[in-house]
């Protein structure tokens, strides 16, 4: 069984579906370890609280990002997290962040961007538009660059948000 740490930072929509993939048996061998939030009012904390999973705010502001990172890293670890899944563009997933994670968690570190390298919010948003499609990938130095796991077109919803 593997512990997933999840790094969010507003809604959790991610969260919640990776939440329910594990549910559902099409993450197996997973279970969620803890969800961590840089800001305490995130609406995807108290999600994941209702869901009865713990569920923690680390807050960032007005903290040097080298400090806010160690405390970042010391729950993962108290948790015993196996796997880091960003579920939002943030962490260590951030420039400069990454020694902080890499130390500890080298290749154990997944994100999603919805496109492959897009070099710009401007950008991602156009092709996002144009349901490019979704990157899985492991985190490394550069933003939204490591090894790919898996690359799918996604339909764009009516309903869905613009990326942020």
């Amino acid at each position: 069984m593997k512990n997933l740490g999840i790094l969010l930072s507003g809604r959790g929509s991610n969260f919640v579906a990776i939440a329910d993939s594990i549910a559902a048996g099409a993450i197996p061998n997973a279970r969620i370890a803890v969800v961590i939030s840089n800001r305490p009012d995130a609406p995807g904390l108290e999600t994941a609280r209702q869901r009865g999973l713990n569920a923690i705010a680390i807050p960032s502001k007005g903290k040097p990002r080298a400090e806010h990172d160690r405390e970042v890293v010391a729950a993962l670890l108290d948790n015993k997290v196996d796997l880091v899944c960003l579920a939002v563009t943030c962490a260590c997933s951030r420039p400069g962040s990454y020694s902080s994670f890499g130390q500890e968690f080298s290749t154990s570190i997944l994100h999603c961007c919805i496109v492959p390298w897009p070099g710009s919010a401007a950008t991602s948003i156009r092709l996002w538009r144009e349901s490019v499609g979704c990157t899985v990938h492991f985190v490394d130095e550069e933003l939204d660059h490591g090894a790919i796991i898996v690359q799918k077109t996604v339909p764009v919803l009516d309903s869905d948000d613009e990326p942020r």
